[in-house]
């Protein structure tokens, strides 16, 4: 496993792009709501409104929407996050086409984030029991291709706003992690943001995503693991030192 550095980095700014409520919960809202504990300002920007995520038939795709949106807000404001952007685009029907790539490409130039956390456009399958969702693969690709190069280039799109370069893309439900990031502190917090999505999750989800969270972490302590590719090197800080991880017990994982 490569070196990680540094070992208490906190962005400025950090955005999470997700293809429906609930799917920043499930990945990355331990490391959200531990940054914004620590000063950062974190955005979410989630595609779709998950208007198509319901068994139910009582609900209609608008009905459903403003419900999952109503869940979005509160899971957020669990986790200190105020900024959220709804793109409304269809649950079920998202492509990585250019009018998706130009609308994540005017939210990074509006919010300026330092990290943009991103969803793995490579998975299919998890294991044997699970199909990765379209729209999660579709959102993932997008973001990437909005994050390099579009957002950074002066003559692509100048009506969307000013060029900003994102310095570094983490990517969630990776399967070729680099980085694990302790949330000890905010574990708690995570969950009760997953609670809120009540259309969508059992109370029994909570003892899995805890369970995932210690597996990640090889039972040392919760964790979120994530994929990390810097665009750009991290200014040197007095109090950032080098640490070597070799695996989860031998760098205590604190990113």
């Amino acid at each position: 496993m490569p070196a990680m550095q540094p070992n208490h980095f906190v962005p400025t700014v950090a955005m999470a792009i997700a293809a429906h409520p609930d799917d920043i919960e499930f990945g990355c809202a331990g490391t959200c709501a531990k940054w914004a504990q620590q000063g950062a300002r974190v955005v979410y920007v989630l595609v779709t409104s998950g208007n198509a995520g319901t068994h139910d038939p009582t609900h209609t795709r608008d009905s459903l929407a403003a419900l999952r949106e109503q869940e979005q807000l509160a899971a957020a404001a669990v986790c200190g996050v105020s900024d959220v952007e709804f793109l409304r685009y269809n649950d079920g029907e998202v492509t990585p086409s250019l009018a998706l790539r130009m609308d994540l490409v005017r939210l990074i130039r509006k919010h300026k984030p330092e990290v943009v956390i991103a969803m793995d456009p490579r998975m299919i399958f998890s294991g044997d029991d699970y199909i990765n969702h379209p729209d999660h693969r579709a959102v993932g690709l997008a973001t990437l291709e909005a994050v390099f190069p579009a957002a950074a280039m002066p003559l692509w799109h100048p009506e969307l706003g000013a060029p900003h370069k994102v310095r570094e893309v983490w990517v969630q439900w990776a399967e070729d992690p680099n980085v694990w990031v302790d949330i000890s502190d905010t574990l708690a917090l995570k969950v009760q943001a997953l609670m809120m999505h009540k259309s969508q999750v059992e109370p029994k989800v909570a003892e899995m995503v805890q369970r995932w969270a210690w597996e990640a972490g090889r039972g040392l302590c919760p964790t979120e693991a994530f994929k990390v590719m810097r665009l750009m090197k991290r200014d040197p800080s007095p109090e950032d030192g080098q640490a070597t991880a070799q695996d989860p017990t031998s760098a205590m994982l604190r990113n």
